[in-house]
């Protein structure tokens, strides 16, 4: 007899990895760290994420192991966040998703582009 799977219970190795890396944030934190190692201020910056959230989702990262926390003690106290092995492994998948990006997603901009022009024009 079969029974019916909640979806939380299911073994997804997909879905299981965005619960690890799929907010908008720590995507954002994650692609920013590619460029090596950041200051806490420097990613603020980049990222444009608030000091909270920030926080928030450099522990999460930590916790699961994409990011490395260092500190430097000497004035001024700096916080320094670098990719993790697991962290620089996405690397290639961020490639990935940029190569598809380019490819149909830039490709639909370009189509209603045009078609915005037609419907204008005529």
């Amino acid at each position: 007899m079969a029974t019916d799977m909640n979806l939380d219970d299911a073994p997804c190795p997909i879905i299981n990895s965005l619960k690890q890396i799929g907010s908008q944030w720590r995507l954002i934190v994650l692609h920013d760290l590619q460029d090596g190692e950041k200051r806490f201020n420097e990613l603020k910056r980049s990222t444009g994420a608030s000091s909270r959230t920030l926080s928030r989702v450099l522990d999460d990262l930590q916790e699961h192991g994409f990011v490395d926390r260092r500190m430097e003690e000497d004035a001024p106290v700096a916080t320094y966040y670098s990719l993790t092995d697991k962290g620089v492994s996405l690397c290639p998948v961020f490639d990935e998703i940029q190569e598809w990006a380019t490819e149909w997603l830039d490709a639909e901009h370009e189509e209603s582009a045009e078609a915005e022009t037609v419907q204008s024009t005529a």
